[in-house]
């Protein structure tokens, strides 16, 4: 039955919807899983998460197609990154088949929650893991469990992206041998004290340099980035404490093979920022948010695309990535699974 929503006007945010998917580990082993309409969880009071912050999770998107399909991007790569960020967490990984099937039922079992295509909104989907037993100890837990809730969102910039300001903080997101890799609860948990301090400061994010040197450009606290060179080459940051973007591999991907434009994954010092025409961030919630300025405790580097809309190649690649998400663009094989 079609929801009574007003899906040109949503935020992003969490809204409740009919079903999620829960799976428990249990004496070495996965259940069989399990939709539901129950949203409540019940933890010992010394669970493991609550105590030890053991836990994970994943993000990605269900929507219409132009010819009315539903469909997810590359859920695959979320149940590998899931899986890599279990086994650095000492959690059993969840198999990344059934993660991909878990996504495919959810998804089903929401369907008129899908929004209509041209809305402009999307169901989020929000897979995630954690340890469930009491425990004590430092130690990992014995129990764990599996869910995907669901929830339908706006598009993350209403009225269309803008570009915004990010600064270069005194804070470190991630340690170099630590967890910046894997998509650990944690980690934001971390970040959570510096975006408000950024934000009371008047700037939208974080750009944070690596940690040990200060002097490279690694990430935001929710995002990757991307440079644009002032001779078109698409530029990356390359570090071992990264979170490794779904949306950036095939941002790189789509600048080589359907733009014809050189893509590179490289160290870029803190120094070469105004040697840049173009930056943004990218990620699942926005895909691509335009970066007009850089402030470095006080020094303003200002991108030459300007403060006003995205750039010239920065909303090709954005064109083409939501075009092929959306199916206007042939994918390139596997990128887009079908649920309905």
């Amino acid at each position: 039955m079609e929801k009574n929503i007003d899906w040109g006007n949503l935020g992003f945010g969490y809204s409740k919807t009919d079903f999620r998917y829960v799976s428990n580990y249990k004496d070495g082993r996965w259940d069989s899983g399990i939709i539901t309409k129950d949203s409540n969880i019940v933890l010992n009071e010394c669970a493991c998460v609550l105590q030890y912050a053991q836990t994970c999770f994943e993000g990605l998107k269900a929507y219409r197609t132009a010819d009315n399909k539903v469909v997810c991007f590359r859920p695959d790569l979320n149940a590998k990154r899931m899986a890599d960020t279990a086994k650095r967490l000492e959690m059993p990984p969840f198999p990344e088949d059934r993660f991909v099937n878990a996504v495919v039922e959810v998804v089903k079992a929401n369907i008129d929650w899908v929004p209509p295509y041209g809305s402009g909104a999307t169901l989020y989907i929000r897979p995630y893991m954690f340890g469930s037993d009491p425990i004590m100890g430092v130690k990992p837990a014995n129990e764990y469990q599996f869910r995907i809730f669901t929830a339908p969102v706006g598009p993350y910039f209403k009225g269309g992206a803008k570009p915004i300001t990010l600064r270069i903080p005194d804070f470190d997101r991630a340690a170099p041998l630590g967890t910046g890799h894997v998509k650990a609860g944690l980690n934001y948990a971390m970040s959570l004290h510096a975006i408000v301090d950024a934000h009371n400061q008047g700037y939208n994010e974080n750009m944070y340099l690596d940690s040990a040197t200060r002097t490279k450009i690694e990430e935001t606290g929710g995002a990757n980035i991307i440079f644009v060179t002032k001779d078109n080459k698409v530029v990356t940051p390359k570090s071992s404490t990264i979170l490794p973007s779904i949306t950036r591999r095939s941002l790189m991907y789509v600048a080589e093979k359907y733009l014809g434009l050189q893509a590179e994954e490289r160290e870029i010092y803190k120094e070469e920022l105004s040697e840049f025409k173009e930056c943004a961030l990218c990620g699942t919630a926005a895909v691509l948010s335009p970066v007009g300025k850089v402030v470095d405790h006080g020094k303003e580097i200002s991108f030459p695309s300007g403060m006003e809309k995205m750039g010239e190649v920065t909303q090709k690649l954005y064109d083409t990535l939501t075009g092929i998400q959306m199916g206007r663009i042939e994918a390139p094989e596997g990128w887009i699974k079908e649920i309905g």
